[in-house]
C-alpha cells in the first residue's frame, strides 16, 4: 500500500481539513474530514472518493452535518462517465471525468494525477462539480495548465477564475491562493501513477 496525507487550514470557510490517499486493490482512496463555520454554524463533512487504476472518479461518499442538519450524499458513475446521486441519474453531468467538491481542495489532485502535464502543457477537462452549500451537481468546465515543478494554473468558469496552485510530490494542494493553505503534511510513500 501506499500513501500521503495532510492538513488544510481554511481561509474562505473558516476551519481545518484532513486528508489522506491511499493505493489498494489497484484503486485510489481520497479520504478526509472538513470541519469548518458558515452562515455561523459549525459543519462537519466526511468524504471517501474512489478512483480507478487511471484516476477515473468511480464512486464518493460524503456524509456529516451542516449545522443541526444530517447529510448524506452517495455518488458512482460508470464507465461511460453518467453519473448517479442517492440512486438519481444526472444527465446533465454525463460525460465528465472528475469529481470536484467545492468545499475541499482535495478534488484537485484527481485531475492534477490523471492528467499527467509535462511543464508547459494545458488540458481541458469537465468535472462533475457538488457545489457548496446547496450540494447540487452541476458541470464545469476546468483548464489545467502545468507552469513549473509544483505549480498549476487553474481556470474554471470560461476564464473569470484563475489560480496557481502549488502543489506537493503527491499532488496535493499545498497553496490555494485565498482558500486553502496546508499546514502539514507527510511525504508521499511509493505514490506513482
Amino acid at each position: 500500500m501506499t500513501s500521503a496525507s495532510i492538513l488544510w487550514r481554511g481561509l474562505i470557510l473558516p476551519g481545518h481539513e484532513v486528508c489522506r490517499l491511499y493505493s489498494l486493490d489497484s484503486q485510489w482512496h481520497i479520504n478526509g474530514t472538513a470541519v469548518f463555520t458558515y452562515d455561523q454554524k459549525p459543519y462537519r463533512l466526511d468524504y471517501d472518493i474512489l478512483c480507478d487504476e487511471s484516476w477515473n472518479t468511480r464512486s464518493a461518499q460524503i456524509s456529516g452535518w451542516l449545522g443541526d442538519n444530517p447529510l448524506e450524499i452517495k455518488l458512482h458513475t460508470d464507465a461511460e462517465h453518467r453519473w448517479w446521486v442517492n440512486g438519481i441519474e444526472h444527465p446533465q453531468v454525463a460525460d465528465c471525468v472528475d469529481l470536484d467538491l467545492n468545499f475541499s481542495p482535495s478534488t484537485n489532485l484527481i485531475p492534477i494525477r490523471r492528467l499527467g502535464l509535462e511543464i508547459g502543457e494545458a488540458a481541458e477537462v469537465s468535472a462533475a462539480w457538488l457545489k457548496f452549500p446547496t450540494f447540487q451537481l452541476q458541470p464545469l468546465q476546468q483548464v489545467y495548465r502545468r507552469i513549473d515543478e509544483n505549480t498549476y494554473r487553474y481556470e474554471s468558469a470560461g476564464g473569470s477564475f484563475v489560480a496557481d496552485l502549488q502543489v506537493n510530490p503527491a499532488g496535493f494542494v499545498t497553496d490555494y491562493p485565498g482558500a486553502w493553505q496546508a499546514e502539514a503534511w507527510t511525504q508521499p510513500r511509493s505514490l506513482s501513477r
